[in-house]
């Protein structure tokens, strides 16, 4: 009986640490001989405050964030112990998008995150991503500090 992971799933949000997270992430699936799904979410909601978001401002978001990620992802394709590497973006709401487009479609067995700094008035504010996921997610989760 198998009792490690088999889909990785690493939530990267575009900071300075995402280098270090995805890293270990890539650890992970490597040792697990787990498929790696990275996903990350362009916030939409000071977007939305304006009315509407032009397309072209997401795409360039998009391909900035998978430039950021390049050369680990193609580390991880060519790692022979990780059977597939899926990169998914998606616009919007950060918690709603993560859960509801991502990871209630991915359905993995392990979620890995940041543990990024908010201020603490952003925290009082927003809560964290962390927290959420430990609230709404059914698999295990790994908070990268």
């Amino acid at each position: 009986m198998n009792e490690g992971y088999s889909k990785v799933f690493v939530a990267l949000d575009g900071t300075d640490q995402q280098d270090f997270v995805l890293a270990r992430a890539i650890k992970v699936a490597a040792n697990n001989g787990a498929k790696l799904i990275i996903g990350h979410v362009i916030d939409s909601t000071a977007l939305e405050s304006a009315g509407a978001y032009p397309v072209d401002l997401v795409n360039g978001l998009e391909e900035a964030f998978r430039n950021s990620i390049a050369t680990q992802v193609e580390e991880a394709k060519e790692n022979a112990d990780i059977p597939e590497v899926q990169i998914i973006i998606r616009a919007g709401r950060i918690r709603e998008t993560l859960k509801d487009e991502m990871l209630d479609v991915v359905q993995p067995d392990l979620v890995m995150c940041g543990a990024r700094g908010l201020s603490s008035i952003k925290y009082a504010l927003l809560g964290s991503i962390s927290t959420f996921l430990l609230r709404s997610t059914e698999c295990d989760i790994l908070v990268v500090k």
